[in-house]
């Protein structure tokens, strides 16, 4: 079967990057969000629509180019990388690809995600790909290391070749409504990053309520940040849909107010292909096709690619392989 007949969602295209903007309090006080109406939609998102054959095999090749591939383990090494670049570089069996009709289409992820200390072995083993390496700095996974260090952190990271850095922010700025201090912060962080794009990492299972998730998003974004990320992985509650459509619905309100387009990344938890169709629906749905770009919506995962070649080569054969058919690392 091939899927060359089988209309894929669309391919990015240029966008201005994000210039910051003045911290708008006032704007802040505005912010209200209703969690049952959030639980409410979210329930809906993965039962409205069932993707079956091509058209569900056309969906999951286009996740893996929204995938930061990531490995944040205490016991990484240079090995675990140079093999996560390996799988970066061929994401799916060969002959699963030839089979779907699809071996031209060049899939890659949007990015391979490693601690500040394998940027270089990563960059070295991605050479001669289009693929960009990310590096989460500023103290991950806490972020209370002093402000000097984080940010010579980040400029350590671009210097060794990241094209992309995760930082984390100061939960207890956004606990304590202190939004000219979580602003600041932020901003310096994007002046640090240079040409590097700016991912900022809530740890919203620590932020209490949606009305701080959505208040921290929209402080972010007012900073310069090019993306909004739900978690480091490393919390109790990472990402999940109700705490993604509070970020989204303000990544919507800054664009209608702004014009300008910011980048989403749920991370932590989202290992099954199933999920991954469900937010891609959710992305769909709520900010329209433009934002299934790999240049406005990553997941962060380290499994979930497994999981989408398992069901690619259940599209192909009807049954589903054994995990250790598609070693990840």
């Amino acid at each position: 079967m091939s899927l060359k007949a089988v209309e894929m969602p669309h391919a990015a295209e240029e966008h201005k990057r994000n210039p910051g903007f003045d911290l708008d309090l006032g704007w802040l006080r505005h912010v209200r969000m209703n969690r049952s109406a959030l639980e409410r939609r979210a329930a809906t998102i993965g039962t409205r629509r069932s993707v079956k054959k091509q058209w569900q095999a056309a969906w999951l090749l286009h996740a893996i180019t929204n995938i930061d591939l990531t490995t944040l383990n205490g016991d990484d090494s240079k090995g675990r990388v140079e093999r996560l670049c390996a799988k970066a570089r061929q994401p799916v069996r060969t002959d699963i690809l030839k089979a779907l009709g699809v071996e031209d289409l060049g899939i890659t992820p949007g990015a391979v995600c490693v601690y500040h200390n394998f940027v270089a072995d990563a960059v070295a083993a991605l050479e001669g790909t289009d693929i960009p390496v990310a590096a989460v700095s500023t103290g991950f996974p806490a972020g209370l290391t002093p402000l000097e260090t984080r940010i010579a952190e980040i400029e350590a990271s671009v210097k060794a070749g990241a094209k992309e850095i995760d930082i984390v922010i100061e939960r207890h700025q956004v606990l304590t409504q202190d939004w000219q201090g979580l602003y600041d912060q932020v901003k310096a962080f994007r002046a640090a990053c240079g040409e590097a794009h700016l991912k900022t990492i809530l740890g919203t299972g620590e932020l209490a309520t949606q009305t701080n998730v959505a208040k921290a998003s929209l402080v972010c974004m007012m900073a310069g940040a090019d993306f909004i990320k739900t978690s480091t992985g490393k919390e109790k509650v990472n990402a999940d849909l109700v705490t993604s459509l509070s970020m989204i619905r303000m990544i919507r309100w800054f664009h209608e107010e702004t014009g300008i387009e910011i980048g989403y990344k749920p991370a932590g938890g989202i290992s099954k292909a199933k999920d991954a169709i469900t937010y891609l629906a959710m992305m769909k749905d709520e900010l329209g096709n433009k934002w299934l770009s790999p240049h406005l919506f990553r997941f962060g995962a380290s499994s979930l690619l497994n999981d989408i070649e398992r069901q690619l080569e259940h599209n192909v054969t009807g049954r589903y392989a054994a995990d250790y058919r598609q070693p990840l690392v």
